[in-house]
């Protein structure tokens, strides 16, 4: 019996967490991105590489997306309802 692995890239994951939320209101950028810091600890793309290949994502699959990340300023944006 053979195990086999597959890579899973950034961009993979971030289509694979986009489709999981598909159903979903929205898509918060910030609890993406931690999803896949999470998954993936050694990923060395930035918060803002990672937020715009995720609204490119949702973008192709017509997911709507919350832009909730971290502001310009370093502080942490809040949706208000």
């Amino acid at each position: 019996m053979t195990n086999t692995f597959h890579t899973v890239t950034v961009e993979s994951a971030a289509e694979a967490y986009v489709l999981s939320r598909g159903k979903a209101r929205f898509l918060s950028i910030a609890q993406a991105i931690r999803a896949i810091r999470t998954l993936m600890p050694a990923c060395k793309a930035t918060d803002a590489e990672l937020e715009a290949m995720l609204a490119a994502t949702c973008i192709v699959h017509d997911v709507p997306v919350a832009f909730d990340g971290t502001a310009v300023d370093g502080s942490e944006m809040r949706l208000h309802a």
